[in-house]
């Protein structure tokens, strides 16, 4: 059964004046393919916007991956790169959808007679 890991920017709240976006929504679901099993982390991430620096992108030019990277690099441990930091991340909640999966497969519900029907 595969598994997918699907990140996203529900929300993000920035300046009138000058568009920059200082609080980002952000999440990140693994799920089977079949969306029995999953698992979720997410959260908030604040930022220090400056519309003054030469990489500053403005608010109508963002792109959800561009937002997205800004999360990925939040998520950076020690050093390692923000692709590091997400493919960790995923493979810590993909091992959690795959622990789920793995249990059901050794777990079987139901009785071993025919159900008495209900008067």
């Amino acid at each position: 059964m595969a598994i997918t890991n699907t990140w996203s920017v529900s929300d993000m709240q920035r300046t009138d004046a000058d568009g920059a976006v200082f609080l980002i929504y952000w999440s990140m679901v693994s799920a089977s393919d079949d969306s029995q099993y999953n698992a979720y982390d997410g959260g908030k991430l604040r930022t220090t916007p400056d519309a003054s620096a030469p990489d500053f992108i403005p608010y109508a030019d963002l792109t959800e991956a561009d937002v997205l990277g800004w999360v990925y690099d939040s998520l950076i441990e020690g050093d390692e790169t923000a692709d590091e930091a997400k493919a960790r991340t995923e493979a810590f909640w993909t091992a959690k959808v795959q622990k789920q999966i793995d249990a059901a497969a050794t777990t079987a519900s139901g009785m071993p007679w025919t159900p008495t029907p209900a008067a």
